[in-house]
């Protein structure tokens, strides 16, 4: 029958994994260090896997293939588990990573309660916690990886979300980086001195293919954080959308000292 199957570019393939790991169905693996579809049969066409890939190897085609076995999956899924391969996760667990990097690994961060809630009251970057002792402020990063390089050009988690884009100093020279900065938004990070190649490509397929209210830039004062800047300005004139923008600038000894 012909269908809406998925398609596994190998040479935009990384290795990472991150696609086996978001196929619930079992349809994908590995082999010499690439990501295989390895029974079309238990491939249900729903695309679990492709905001997981940071590569954007994969994609949909429609063309012969058998159907969907869902029973086939059903009693894969159960004898995985009956072996151990796939253990009950208790509270608390972490889910397995997948084979290969797994920094590569896209998913969203829930965290209990708001993030109003985390910071209530709080002037400092520390908190007091119910018994008295100063206790660190909670993280406010809302997804994995963090990385511009590893980031997926589509996942859930951006779909509708205030981007962040900040130089990677930003978060050490500013104490309150997590309050101010990445709280409610969604957080990539570079260096564009130290890093290989120009941000502006990766930049525009994330503002392309996902719906971004707002972007704020965080930036080093030292001239060369203006690449990153740079980047961000000429990735929104590429998507041809009207995005809000402005900059955070902040100072070599931790100051916020222009915002435009």
């Amino acid at each position: 029958m012909k269908r809406k199957i998925i398609r596994i570019d190998e040479e935009k393939c990384n290795g990472c994994g991150a696609c086996a790991a978001a196929c619930h169905e079992g349809a994908i693996g590995m082999g010499e260090g690439k990501a295989k579809l390895m029974r079309e049969d238990y491939c249900d066409g729903l695309g679990d896997c492709l905001p997981a890939c940071p590569a954007g190897a994969i994609t949909f085609e429609e063309r012969e293939a058998p159907a969907y076995d869902h029973q086939a999956v059903m009693a894969a899924k159960a004898a995985r588990e009956k072996e151990g391969a796939e253990p009950s996760q208790g509270e608390g667990e972490r889910e397995p990573l997948p084979c290969g990097c797994p920094g590569t690994m896209a998913r969203a961060i829930h965290r209990q309660g708001s993030p109003e809630e985390a910071w209530e009251g709080t002037e400092t970057a520390e908190r007091t916690s119910p018994g008295g002792e100063k206790a660190a402020a909670g993280s406010q990063l809302a997804q994995w990886p963090v990385q511009i390089k590893l980031a997926p050009v589509n996942a859930p988690y951006f779909n509708g979300a205030k981007l962040l884009i900040a130089a990677d100093c930003t978060a050490y020279a500013y104490g309150n980086f997590h309050r101010d900065l990445i709280r409610g938004r969604i957080a990539l990070i570079g260096c564009p001195k130290l890093d290989e190649g120009d941000y502006a490509e990766k930049l525009t397929e994330i503002l392309k293919n996902n719906h971004i209210r707002s972007v704020t830039v965080a930036r080093m004062e030292v001239p060369c954080c203006g690449g990153i800047e740079n980047a961000v300005k000429r990735a929104l004139e590429a998507s041809g959308k009207m995005i809000p923008w402005h900059v955070v600038t902040i100072s070599t000894d931790g100051r916020i000292i222009d915002e435009n």
